[in-house]
């Protein structure tokens, strides 16, 4: 309650040149950027330990493009992530973005999963107004923390007008990624967010955003997808592909019931001949199978070396498997149907 006081005080004290700033919503998950630790070289750290308001004493210079509010919405390193907190983050988000007072939303995160929050805002996110994530790669208590300039350049993102209408963002190391497209790509490295398919949409320096092209799948405003009414998400696993792949292990999530399951193939996202077969009993169960690919790049082809209408198998198109199990589990929430989970695979 006071700290709700002080925000309101001091946006009623502010110049009323500052009164005329876009107005952005930061929104905190945790995550390295957030994170602090005990020695400012070396790589230990605990995740998600600073404030909301810490972070944004980081950045001073952020205040005189926009104004800032924030919120704490979770505090976790992001591969703790979970779908209650993407439930929740879609739907507060959705809130905010309804308000005409709001211009813009920042979502500070975790990196390790925060290709997949973005991916799952895409879907679920119902705004046109600049909804950006961002995080860093060093903590803030590390010498040449990137975790400040990141959301420096995050917020300059939001509050620039161009960035509205392209779906939701990721804004990381002075360029801006489409979240449908980028990945982590490096455990460590500063530059590890890359769209290996596309390429980043755009970059941002010295205060100063380019964009160079858009993202052509629908998402935000033109995705089928509600979940403002929606508790839990379906549950959808995992396997990755490998040689003389173990059955066994299709049997093992059968039997925990799940809804649907996403298989990490190897090259063009193929099968190991005894997990195919069993692939195919669970199909005409009713199980919906995505094949993606663990290759990191390129599209797995329907029907090419796979034979997908009689395995009764859905192709990821270019969705890296993780992305692949976000869009079944809420197009389970439409439909079982493989005919059209497909076409939705084609679509987003």
């Amino acid at each position: 309650m006071k700290r709700m006081l002080l925000l309101l005080f001091v946006i009623a004290s502010a110049p009323a040149w500052a009164q005329q700033l876009p107005h952005i919503v930061i929104l905190a998950t945790g995550g390295t950027i957030a994170g602090a630790g005990e020695s400012s070289v070396g790589t230990a750290y605990t995740a998600g330990k600073l404030p909301i308001d810490a972070l944004l004493n980081a950045v001073p210079e952020a205040r005189k493009i926009a104004r800032l509010t924030g919120e704490q919405v979770a505090s976790v390193g992001s591969q703790a992530m979970h779908d209650s907190v993407w439930l929740k983050l879609a739907k507060r988000i959705n809130e905010l973005a309804a308000r005409p007072d709001v211009n813009g939303i920042v979502i500070t995160h975790g990196t390790d999963t925060e290709g997949e929050t973005g991916y799952f805002l895409e879907l679920t996110v119902k705004t046109n107004k600049p909804v950006v994530l961002v995080g860093a790669m060093r903590s803030a208590t590390a010498i040449s923390a990137d975790g400040p300039l990141n959301l420096y350049n995050a917020i300059v993102v939001a509050a620039n007008k161009t960035s509205g209408g392209r779906g939701v963002l990721v804004c990381m190391n002075d360029n801006i990624f489409s979240a449908r497209d980028v990945t982590k790509t490096n455990t460590t490295n500063v530059a590890t967010f890359q769209s290996p398919n596309t390429g980043p949409l755009g970059s941002v320096l010295d205060g100063k955003v380019e964009y160079y092209h858009k993202s052509i799948r629908k998402h935000t405003t033109e995705t089928e997808f509600d979940v403002s009414g929606v508790q839990s998400l379906p549950k959808v696993d995992i396997l990755y592909g490998y040689a003389n792949m173990n059955p066994t292990l299709v049997d093992a999530l059968v039997k925990d019931k799940v809804q649907g399951i996403v298989i990490a193939g190897v090259g063009n996202g193929n099968l190991y001949p005894t997990v195919e077969e069993r692939v195919k009993q669970i199909t005409r169960d009713g199980i919906v199978v995505v094949r993606s690919s663990r290759t990191g790049s390129g599209r797995v082809t329907l029907d090419a070396e796979t034979d997908d209408k009689a395995l009764g198998t859905v192709v990821a198109d270019d969705l890296n498997p993780q992305k692949a199990r976000i869009l079944l589990q809420l197009a389970l929430l439409k439909t079982r149907d493989p005919r059209k989970i497909q076409e939705m695979f084609f679509t987003y």
